[in-house]
């Protein structure tokens, strides 16, 4: 029982360690995506993507990273994680696509990785749990 307990608080301790790298990660990237940085708009239409869209994915980010960090709310915590899942995923295949350098790349599959040990790791008080 004790070690249970251990286990638990230091799976916690992680999935706040992970959440918070990536709400941070997520936050930057979208005050610089909203500001339309230079690098960022010249990153943007390498990939082959219009400027407008780094407002729209600044400002889905900056609501999803609220989301997750809120108490309660399940559900959008897990639209928000499916968010950015496919946002991150995209980011990645679209470097990949365009033959980026790693460099410019791992950002991208940084964050994807983020977002995947976060939802991994959430608490059972952080998950939908469905009754039969």
């Amino acid at each position: 029982m004790e070690t249970s307990n251990k286990s638990e608080k230091r799976k916690r301790i992680f999935y706040w360690i992970f959440t918070l790298w990536m709400s941070l990660g997520m936050a930057s990237t979208a005050i610089v995506q909203i500001m339309q940085s230079k690098d960022e708009l010249a990153n943007f239409t390498t990939l082959g993507y219009p400027s407008y869209l780094m407002t729209i994915l600044g400002i889905w980010k900056l609501l999803g990273v609220i989301a997750i960090l809120i108490p309660k709310r399940l559900l959008l915590k897990e639209w928000a994680y499916a968010g950015f899942f496919f946002v991150m995923s995209g980011a990645v295949i679209s470097h990949l696509i365009v033959g980026d350098t790693i460099g410019r790349t791992f950002p991208a599959v940084l964050l994807f990785i983020l977002v995947i040990i976060s939802w991994y790791l959430r608490p059972v008080d952080r998950k939908i749990t469905i009754i039969d």
